[in-house]
């Protein structure tokens, strides 16, 4: 028996034939790469037809009638493998007695009775990476499991069908987490709602700043608006900045496309625990287009309030018909259209065309080239102090799709395209321009290409340097006029015309950085 972790990108051949030479393989599904597997599994079955396949995982536990009718499938394990997958491998060829497997006998389908609810004491005694090389998990992110299931029903998504909360052994969740600690970097709790419990947090957040490493960040999945206070009186006295992000999921502020998914959420709450802990904790934040009663303008107000937030990270997702959700049991009953092959995306609904949702799509590609990537983020903290940043957005990311493509664009197309939308939509704006021409420069190490907005005069510049002590020799330094005090946007939000002079010094071995805006000198 071995085991072997594959990705979606290796040659799918030589995954078939290094699977050619066993009797049974196994292979767990889930959305993202249940095609990939298929394939890989007629190539199998290609190679040597007599080998038997087994699927397990989320993405074949629910709707596996027409997976199971494939001739490249044998069986199937559905919901948790833990106790079917051992009793498969004590039992097999004799697969009558293993529960919660589906299996074919001669042309019939049999379904067999599911497991218990495996107890999840017994993994106290387990290393889910003791079989990883340990040199190799400092550049990968690490997962780890403390609970299973979860307390909400959002009717959108698999956690929602088991509401029974199980915790993992604390001991066992400690040794795993110490491991990842000590060998990786980035650690990714996969627990729905971290924080359901209270003393279970601050434990595992006090066992991480008892033990953690330089350089480890740790990412949880929370609900905001019942963060216990005693939770945040942790994280402002104990917590270092950096340390930890909190993945929120706000999906709509619309509270009737909320409730149409048995979805509770204080937005109002969620939003002050938001700036109450920012300024410790990396937010990063989802929203999901396409919801039951969420019209054009619901979605629209929903971005534009989330935005106003300034997380680092806005994810904007699409609504997914994942097997066994009650959304996709439900979709005829608000005309739901969605793609019937994986990831299963919305298409269109009552509430939104197939054109209006083609148009988010495209602003959601300006999102992630202008914003979650850090290119543009000060013109965006503009726009959103003046404009619709939906609107904004929106106009951005169809006209840079008329320009590039928006997966395959250099560093230069992201400015040079932003300047000509600018300058076609927003002419009169100055300080549009002058925020692209910032965040273009601000972006280097080695003091760039002279784009977008010329520096001072020369005789100027000398005459800053000397005044201000600057050491031309050792750094590089940039001085850019601008109609406007960048420094007090920063600070305010606001803007504070006049004639200053922003100066930027680059090092060249890290991201550089403003020294100084002043008011324009006289020379």
């Amino acid at each position: 028996m071995a085991w072997k972790e594959f990705t979606i990108k290796e040659n799918k051949d030589e995954i078939a034939a290094y699977c050619s030479d066993f009797e049974v393989v196994a292979f767990s599904c889930y959305i993202w790469n249940i095609s990939p597997t298929l394939e890989v599994c007629k190539k199998i079955k290609t190679i040597k037809p007599n080998i038997k396949i087994l699927l397990g995982g989320p993405e074949v536990s629910y709707e596996w009638e027409d997976l199971i009718a494939l001739e490249e499938v044998d069986f199937i394990i559905q919901g948790e493998g833990e106790i079917a997958f051992a009793e498969f491998l004590k039992h097999y060829p004799d697969v009558a007695l293993v529960p919660s497997l589906i299996w074919k006998k001669n042309k019939e389908v049999i379904e067999n009775p599911l497991a218990p609810m495996f107890d999840l004491k017994q993994l106290e005694h387990i290393m889910p990476y003791g079989d990883d090389v340990a040199e190799e998990l400092k550049n990968k992110v690490l997962y780890l499991e403390t609970s299973r299931g979860c307390p909400y029903k959002c009717e959108f998504c698999l956690a929602s069908l088991d509401n029974k909360v199980r915790q993992l052994p604390m001991q066992s969740i400690k040794n795993t987490l110490l491991f990842m600690m000590q060998h990786g970097r980035v650690v990714k709790f996969l627990d729905r709602t971290f924080n359901v419990k209270k003393d279970f947090s601050i434990e595992i957040f006090q066992f991480i700043l008892d033990h953690h490493r330089e350089g480890n960040v740790f990412q949880f999945e929370i609900t905001a608006d019942i963060l216990h206070p005693d939770i945040r009186k942790f994280i402002h006295e104990k917590v270092p900045k950096g340390l930890f992000r909190f993945e929120i999921g706000i999906q709509t502020v619309n509270q009737k496309a909320n409730l149409e998914v048995q979805r509770k959420q204080n937005f109002d709450k969620t939003k002050a625990i938001i700036q109450e802990l920012e300024y410790k904790v990396e937010m990063h934040l989802d929203l999901i287009v396409g919801m039951a009663l969420d019209h054009w303008p619901d979605i629209k107000y929903s971005f534009e309030e989330v935005f106003k937030l300034e997380a680092p990270e806005l994810q904007l997702g699409f609504l997914k018909f994942l097997k066994g959700t009650p959304v996709r049991q439900k979709y005829k009953e608000h005309g739901f259209v969605f793609d019937p092959e994986p990831p299963y995306q919305i298409i269109e609904s009552k509430y939104l065309s197939k054109t209006e949702l083609e148009r988010i799509t495209k602003l959601e590609h300006a999102l992630e080239i202008y914003w979650n990537s850090g290119k543009a983020q000060n013109l965006l903290r503009y726009v959103n102090t003046k404009y619709s940043s939906f609107d904004f957005l929106l106009g951005l990311g169809e006209y840079f799709g008329t320009q590039r493509t928006y997966h395959k664009y250099s560093l230069n197309d992201v400015f040079e395209i932003a300047t000509t939308f600018v300058e076609q939509h927003y002419p009169e704006d100055r300080v549009l321009k002058e925020f692209i021409a910032l965040d273009y420069y601000l972006h280097f190490k080695v003091k760039p290409q002279l784009l977008f907005l010329n520096e001072i005069e020369r005789a100027e510049k000398n005459a800053l340097v000397e005044q201000l002590g600057l050491n031309p020799h050792k750094y590089r330094y940039l001085i850019l006029p601008l109609s406007f005090d960048f420094e007090g946007f920063l600070k305010t939000r606001s803007i504070q015309s006049g004639d200053y002079r922003l100066v930027i010094e680059y090092n060249g071995l890290t991201k550089c950085r403003v020294l100084k805006a002043m008011k324009q000198m006289v020379v």
